[in-house]
């Protein structure tokens, strides 16, 4: 349940178009569907602007299957799952026809109506090659918040002339996030050469001394270029979502 559609809702009752117990039956799940394994927040595009995401990761197939089952059958909006491996897609690829698969980002969308278009573009960067599943994740997330989203892909310290040629795009951006590993030094770069917020990824791509995304964690906290805001290791699915509140504000 988002704004537009309980307006249209309340708006055919009053009208006498709709029945006020059918208008009570679209509503019963209202604010969550209790499943004993989970409880679905159906309310929460209703306050934030997405519906309800699954996190795949610590869940069984089975978890899954009847969590996806749920907001597939019971529900209307767009349904995302992050951190879905192939074979869980593979358990769940029956719910519905068009459940689309993201391998290399590994996420689960069923987008069922167009998202309100988002003033404003956004600009995802990333450092490798080796960073694309977070990145994807993100752009992923982003597509169902109705963002445009410019792809500035394998970009990092180490060619800094390859960022170089994209300053156009990245000037244009009204918010960039920057998806690096490594040390991770993409994030201070690029904010230090556009004037607009800057939402830093680590990822947990690296040697041994990276720590599993902790070296760039700590690079991007501790960065000297004003406007970077940084959110956990990997977490693309989060780094769309606070983009997106940009946006809309």
């Amino acid at each position: 349940m988002n704004p537009t559609r309980l307006t249209e809702l309340l708006e055919a009752v009053q009208r006498g178009e709709l029945p006020v117990a059918q208008a009570l039956e679209q509503l019963r799940d209202l604010p969550y569907g209790e499943l004993g394994v989970a409880k679905v927040d159906n309310h929460r595009e209703l306050r934030q602007g997405y519906p309800e995401v699954v996190l795949c990761q610590g869940k069984t197939k089975e978890q899954v299957r009847e969590i996806l089952g749920y907001m597939i059958r019971e529900r209307t909006h767009n349904v995302l799952a992050t951190r879905a491996g192939a074979d869980l897609r593979a358990a769940v690829s029956d719910l519905h026809s068009d459940l689309r698969y993201n391998a290399l980002g590994r996420t689960l969308v069923l987008e069922r109506e167009s998202p309100s278009a988002v003033v404003g573009t956004l600009a995802l960067v990333t450092a490798g090659t080796a960073d694309l599943p977070v990145a994807e994740e993100a752009f992923e997330t982003a597509g169902l918040l109705g963002i445009r989203v410019e792809r500035i892909d394998d970009v990092g310290v180490a060619g800094i002339h390859r960022l170089v040629s994209y300053l156009p795009v990245l000037r244009q951006a009204r918010v960039l996030i920057v998806v690096a590993g490594m040390e991770g030094a993409l994030a201070s770069v690029v904010a230090g050469l556009v004037s607009r917020p800057v939402i830093a990824v680590p990822t947990s791509v690296g040697y041994g001394a990276s720590f599993g995304g902790l070296a760039a964690l700590l690079t991007m906290l501790n960065s000297c270029a004003g406007g970077v805001g940084v959110v956990n290791i990997d977490n693309g699915y989060g780094a769309a979502c606070l983009a997106g509140a940009i946006l809309r504000s």
